[in-house]
Protein backbone atom coordinates (compact mmCIF):
# COMPACT_ATOMS: atom_id res chain seq x y z
CA UNK A 1 0.00 0.00 0.00
CA UNK A 2 1.31 3.41 -0.95
CA UNK A 3 1.73 6.51 1.08
CA UNK A 4 -1.28 8.01 -1.00
CA UNK A 5 -3.26 4.99 -0.55
CA UNK A 6 -3.31 5.52 3.39
CA UNK A 7 -3.98 8.90 2.99
CA UNK A 8 -1.06 10.11 4.38
CA UNK A 9 1.31 12.95 3.63
CA UNK A 10 3.48 12.96 1.11
CA UNK A 11 7.19 14.97 2.17
CA UNK A 12 6.15 17.74 -0.49
CA UNK A 13 2.28 18.04 1.36
CA UNK A 14 3.91 18.03 4.89
CA UNK A 15 3.02 21.32 6.87
CA UNK A 16 4.18 21.70 10.89
CA UNK A 17 1.47 19.69 13.12
CA UNK A 18 1.64 19.43 17.16
CA UNK A 19 2.64 15.49 16.48
CA UNK A 20 4.84 16.99 13.55
CA UNK A 21 7.13 19.49 14.44
CA UNK A 22 9.38 21.18 12.13
CA UNK A 23 12.50 20.32 14.67
CA UNK A 24 12.09 16.65 14.24
CA UNK A 25 11.10 16.90 10.83
CA UNK A 26 14.72 18.62 10.37
CA UNK A 27 16.44 15.72 12.30
CA UNK A 28 16.54 17.24 15.90
CA UNK A 29 19.51 19.34 17.50
CA UNK A 30 22.25 17.94 15.92
CA UNK A 31 20.88 19.02 12.31
CA UNK A 32 19.51 22.32 13.70
CA UNK A 33 23.71 23.10 14.32
CA UNK A 34 24.47 21.24 10.96
CA UNK A 35 22.14 23.72 9.22
CA UNK A 36 23.52 26.75 11.57
CA UNK A 37 27.27 25.40 10.15
CA UNK A 38 26.58 25.56 6.47
CA UNK A 39 24.42 28.83 6.89
CA UNK A 40 27.94 30.73 8.20
CA UNK A 41 29.77 28.38 5.70
CA UNK A 42 27.55 29.80 2.79
CA UNK A 43 28.17 33.22 4.36
CA UNK A 44 31.64 32.99 5.17
CA UNK A 45 32.09 32.13 1.11
CA UNK A 46 29.58 34.29 -0.22
CA UNK A 47 28.34 37.02 2.19
CA UNK A 48 32.15 38.59 3.24
CA UNK A 49 30.50 41.99 4.10
CA UNK A 50 27.64 40.25 6.11
CA UNK A 51 30.29 37.82 7.79
CA UNK A 52 32.34 40.73 8.73
CA UNK A 53 29.30 42.31 11.27
CA UNK A 54 29.93 39.20 13.27
CA UNK A 55 32.55 37.98 15.93
CA UNK A 56 35.58 36.12 13.43
CA UNK A 57 37.97 33.57 14.55
CA UNK A 58 41.68 34.01 13.74
CA UNK A 59 41.32 32.52 10.01
CA UNK A 60 38.37 35.65 9.56
CA UNK A 61 35.14 33.01 9.61
CA UNK A 62 32.34 33.71 11.64
CA UNK A 63 33.46 32.08 15.06
CA UNK A 64 32.51 28.89 16.96
CA UNK A 65 30.42 30.33 19.76
CA UNK A 66 28.08 32.33 17.13
CA UNK A 67 27.55 28.90 15.26
CA UNK A 68 26.96 27.40 18.37
CA UNK A 69 24.17 30.40 19.51
CA UNK A 70 22.57 30.13 16.49
CA UNK A 71 22.09 26.47 15.90
CA UNK A 72 20.55 26.52 19.52
CA UNK A 73 18.61 29.18 18.63
CA UNK A 74 17.43 27.36 15.48
CA UNK A 75 16.38 24.32 17.83
CA UNK A 76 14.41 26.16 20.09
CA UNK A 77 12.33 28.26 17.20
CA UNK A 78 11.89 25.35 15.37
CA UNK A 79 9.93 23.56 18.34
CA UNK A 80 12.50 21.63 19.81
CA UNK A 81 14.50 22.24 23.21
CA UNK A 82 15.18 25.70 24.75
CA UNK A 83 18.75 25.53 25.22
CA UNK A 84 19.37 28.92 23.89
CA UNK A 85 16.13 30.52 26.32
CA UNK A 86 17.77 28.94 29.19
CA UNK A 87 21.14 30.06 28.02
CA UNK A 88 21.01 33.77 27.03
CA UNK A 89 17.24 34.25 27.80
CA UNK A 90 14.66 35.55 25.47
CA UNK A 91 16.03 35.80 21.62
CA UNK A 92 14.41 39.66 21.53
CA UNK A 93 15.90 39.16 17.80
CA UNK A 94 15.17 43.47 16.94
CA UNK A 95 16.81 44.24 20.11
CA UNK A 96 19.99 41.93 19.72
CA UNK A 97 19.82 43.12 15.68
CA UNK A 98 18.91 47.03 16.51
CA UNK A 99 22.67 47.86 17.06
CA UNK A 100 22.84 47.22 13.21
CA UNK A 101 21.20 48.88 9.90
CA UNK A 102 19.11 45.95 8.49
CA UNK A 103 17.67 46.82 5.16
CA UNK A 104 16.86 45.12 2.15
CA UNK A 105 20.79 43.99 1.18
CA UNK A 106 21.29 42.87 4.42
CA UNK A 107 18.49 40.83 4.55
CA UNK A 108 18.66 38.82 1.07
CA UNK A 109 22.29 38.64 1.80
CA UNK A 110 21.33 36.43 5.05
CA UNK A 111 18.38 34.54 3.05
CA UNK A 112 21.08 33.80 0.45
CA UNK A 113 23.18 31.95 2.99
CA UNK A 114 20.57 30.56 4.50
CA UNK A 115 18.66 29.46 1.11
CA UNK A 116 22.66 27.75 0.19
CA UNK A 117 22.79 26.15 3.51
CA UNK A 118 19.00 24.41 3.00
CA UNK A 119 20.46 23.54 -0.22
CA UNK A 120 24.00 21.62 1.07
CA UNK A 121 21.75 20.40 3.81
CA UNK A 122 19.59 18.59 1.65
CA UNK A 123 15.96 20.35 2.77
CA UNK A 124 13.48 20.14 0.19
CA UNK A 125 9.53 19.51 -0.19
CA UNK A 126 7.59 20.83 2.35
CA UNK A 127 9.68 21.34 5.16
CA UNK A 128 11.73 23.62 2.45
CA UNK A 129 8.59 25.41 1.84
CA UNK A 130 8.22 26.31 5.32
CA UNK A 131 11.54 27.35 6.06
CA UNK A 132 11.85 29.59 3.12
CA UNK A 133 8.44 31.25 4.31
CA UNK A 134 9.72 31.14 7.75
CA UNK A 135 12.78 32.64 7.60
CA UNK A 136 11.70 35.48 5.33
CA UNK A 137 9.29 36.71 7.84
CA UNK A 138 11.89 36.79 10.41
CA UNK A 139 14.33 38.70 8.00
CA UNK A 140 12.13 41.18 6.84
CA UNK A 141 10.54 41.55 10.14
CA UNK A 142 14.31 42.54 11.57
CA UNK A 143 14.98 45.47 9.03
CA UNK A 144 15.01 48.65 10.70
CA UNK A 145 16.43 51.15 7.96
CA UNK A 146 14.71 52.16 4.57
CA UNK A 147 16.71 51.38 1.64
Amino acid sequence: MSVQQLNLPTEDDWVPSANDLPFHRLGGTEAAMALSEAFYDAMDAHEPELARLHELDAEGKVNRGTRERFGLFLAGWLGGPQDYTERHGHPRLRMRHGHLPVGVAMRDAWLRSMQRAMDARGIRGGLRRFLDQRFAQVADFLRNVEE
